[in-house]
């Protein structure tokens, strides 16, 4: 039966589809015959307990510059759809959260996914800390104090924005980096709320390694390598994405996440391995499906889809 799914995302006509997994998930959507809404977060609104959306019928193809046709403007109440994709990229602010609240009085009638509620309540770089012994050691924290007792005990590390995304901000620091006062001079003023502080992964070099799990199995993964004189192995970085079989740890790893993710109702997510270390576990609006197939493996949008099915029943 065909379903009518209404996909929350940044500004179609600007994606890069070759990469883009929202357009992936909207291919195959179209492909099985369900009936495709746009909108973005700015035209979501609640009143009461009723969420509503001016949405855009559309048509997807895969040509660069051509992929998308919209129709004419509706205003459509969410609990009319059978899905919601909740897809627009991070930042993770107060609008993403407000919107998971809004998302999450939808939930009892309509399939959001990722679940609104636990995207809220699992920031990628807070949830991972669920699996301390999966993780290197790691630091929450802005206090000048707290951070130079961490660097003493483990040398280089790592610092980044708690809510950051794509790479941005990402610096390696050595236990004697004389920048390293500036550094946190910057943070302190660009950044309200703590940072991570991680002892510096040296193996970053051979790879970032993103794996895909659809409801809590691992599907696909690709190896990232960071561009020479660069640590961020992020592909909008100058990352380079080869093709990538799990290891033995990497199993163990999504054996002991997966089912946390599937209870939660985090149907895809993709989390990052770096020398055998889970560094963050992506639920908002995860990436690499696209990269996953043009470099020889699954199509994993079809996993997602018969996942997402299989929640409603229609698979």
């Amino acid at each position: 039966m065909a379903l009518t799914v209404a996909v929350q995302m940044d500004p179609i006509q600007a994606i890069r589809i070759a990469g883009d997994t929202t357009f992936a998930l909207m291919l195959e959507a179209q492909a099985r015959g369900h009936r495709l809404l746009y909108y973005t977060p700015d035209r979501l609104s609640m009143q009461g307990r009723r969420v509503v959306a001016r949405v855009e019928p559309v048509t997807v193809q895969d040509v660069e510059g051509a992929h998308a046709v919209l129709g004419s403007i509706e205003r459509v109440e969410l609990t009319q759809t059978d899905v919601v994709l909740m897809r627009q990229d991070p930042p993770f602010d107060m609008a993403y959260i407000t919107a998971t609240h809004m998302l999450e009085a939808i939930t009892g009638e309509t399939l959001v996914v990722n679940n609104p509620a636990e995207v809220r309540n699992a920031p990628e770089k807070l949830f991972v800390l669920d699996f301390p012994e999966l993780m290197p050691p790691t630091l929450i924290s802005r206090d000048r104090a707290e951070i130079e007792a961490f660097r003493k005990e483990h040398g280089t590390i790592a610092m980044k924005p708690l809510h950051g995304h794509g790479g941005a901000a990402v610096f390696r620091v050595t236990e004697d980096d004389p920048n390293f006062g500036s550094m946190f001079d910057l943070f302190s003023v660009t950044f309200r709320e703590q940072w991570v502080v991680q002892r510096f992964l040296d193996k970053v070099s051979e790879g970032d390694k993103r794996i895909i799990l659809v409801d809590g199995e691992p599907m696909g993964a690709i190896n990232r390598v960071p561009a020479k004189g660069d640590i961020r192995s992020n592909m909008v970085r100058g990352g380079a994405a080869g093709a990538s079989d799990l290891t033995d740890r990497e199993r163990e790893i999504c054996a002991t996440i997966g089912p946390e993710l599937k209870r939660r109702g985090l149907i895809l997510v993709g989390i990052d391995v770096i020398d055998g270390h889970l560094t963050e576990i992506n639920v908002t609006s995860p990436t690499g499906i696209r990269a996953i197939k043009r470099l020889g493996g699954p199509d994993l949008a079809v996993s997602v889809w018969d996942a997402i099915e299989g929640r409603l029943g229609r698979s």
